[in-house]
């Protein structure tokens, strides 16, 4: 059985494409396996080409594996995904030993040039790469938002959200493995069903999701600031599968910045909306995501968003420097005008407030009992998270007493002690 390994670079949305296409190498007769160091018969890599630093990372990966392939030179290199999608023709002629270029989409051009076919009723199937309790749900594909600095309208086209009964034979089909925490993740969960003829919204698709046996939580991920339903919070708050925690990108406070941004949302509407979530669903954790240095960012508009980050306390904060892209508005309309030092003076800052603010956070849980899934055990300590915390990109619970612990069940954990990104516990109950 030939072998093929794919490796995935960017995000969690890449990751389930990578997934989907494991699943169809497998109905043909591959063996898979995910990022593996060593050459195999197949090399696949689904690269990322959101800004620079992730593009350089993806043809860092394809050099590498070509050096490889330069000793094997019977093995086959591919290369997919959303740089190709917007470079292919220039990374042909720059990295000629590539067996074959393909775009994000090109599934059926890839399984051809491996001999393959593409089996329909397998369209709903995936192997997972993450470990076995949770899943990534990709509910849609591509953006209609416009914003100045994002390159992903031009990547993935439209926004073109997934019929909801499709979402849920999948969903399906990912508990019937062992999932139990869903991951739902688009560039905009918010526009979901609005470009569907029948009537399926964000909160529907949650309900129905809710009544599959062995989903346990349900997360939501990347909701647009603009346009999330209300309705979406009652659901939060009555519905016990669906986690407290939300991830709403706001990028900046300041009015001047959000309008060069084209966000479509200003400070008053974005602080309205943060205060309403917490009034209608008590105890919920947000996540954000901000950006620093944009064109034009004055140090007054900086200092409005520090004080805005100390005022509303987010729980889990990202931040990142601008960074100036082709293929955005704001390359071909604005200045690159902010030093590369400015920037990363002004994320340092940015970071130390959110660091002070996550310790005010995790001690305030000290003395809590949470529930928590584990995620993995090395000896007799186990790590897990509650449903204020997603996995990869926030904080986790270390659990010293964690023998008879099971990877991917539920516990309550009693909460002892905390630093910024971590707390730690102890078990309460093997039950």
């Amino acid at each position: 059985m030939k072998k093929v390994n794919i490796i995935n670079l960017g995000c969690a949305k890449n990751l389930v494409d990578s997934e989907h296409l494991a699943r169809q190498l497998q109905a043909n007769g591959y063996s898979v396996v995910y990022d593996h160091p060593e050459l195999h018969d197949y090399t696949l890599i689904n690269t990322c080409g959101f800004i620079h630093d992730a593009q350089q990372e993806s043809i860092d990966t394809i050099l590498e594996a070509v050096t490889l392939k330069n000793k094997h030179p019977e093995s086959f290199v591919g290369v997919f995904g959303c740089l190709t999608q917007i470079f292919k023709e220039q990374l042909k002629k720059e990295i000629p030993e590539v067996d074959g270029w393909f775009g994000k989409y090109d599934f059926n051009a890839i399984l051809s040039a491996l001999q393959g076919k593409h089996y329909k009723n397998y369209d709903h199937e995936r192997v997972i790469s993450t470990p076995s309790h949770f899943s990534y749900l990709k509910i849609s594909e591509g953006c209609h938002r416009k914003c100045a600095f994002c390159s992903i309208p031009v990547i993935t086209g439209n926004y073109k959200s997934v019929p909801a009964k499709e979402l849920v034979k999948e969903a399906e089909f990912l508990a019937k493995t062992g999932v139990k925490e869903l991951i739902l993740i688009a560039q905009d969960l918010t526009y979901y069903g609005q470009d569907l003829e029948q009537d399926t919204t964000l909160v529907s698709l949650v309900q129905m999701l809710s009544k599959i046996d062995g989903i346990e939580w349900i997360r939501l991920h990347y909701a647009y600031p603009v346009g999330i339903p209300d309705d979406l919070f009652d659901e939060m708050q009555a519905n016990p599968k669906v986690c407290r925690y939300l991830d709403i990108p706001v990028q900046h406070i300041s009015d001047n910045v959000l309008k060069a941004m084209k966000r479509g949302h200003n400070s008053q509407k974005t602080a309205q909306l943060i205060q309403n979530i917490k009034n209608k669903v008590p105890g919920i954790a947000l996540r954000t995501t901000m950006m620093v240095g944009f064109p034009g960012e004055t140090t007054q508009d900086f200092e409005q968003l520090l004080e805005f980050v100390r005022t509303e306390k987010f729980d889990r904060l990202g931040a990142f420097p601008y960074s100036h892209e082709k293929y955005t508005y704001a390359y071909d309309h604005l200045k690159d005008d902010v030093p590369e030092e400015i920037k990363e003076q002004r994320l340092e800052q940015l970071m130390e407030v959110q660091h002070e603010i996550a310790l005010e956070r995790n001690t305030a849980m000290v003395g809590q009992t949470l529930r928590v899934i584990i995620d993995r055990k090395e000896d007799s300590v186990g790590y897990g998270r509650s449903e204020f915390d997603s996995p990869e990109v926030d904080g986790e619970i270390t659990i010293e007493n964690g023998e008879l612990l099971k990877v991917g069940a539920f516990y309550d954990i009693k909460i002892t002690g905390a630093e910024a990104y971590e707390l730690f516990g102890k078990v309460t109950n093997y039950a």
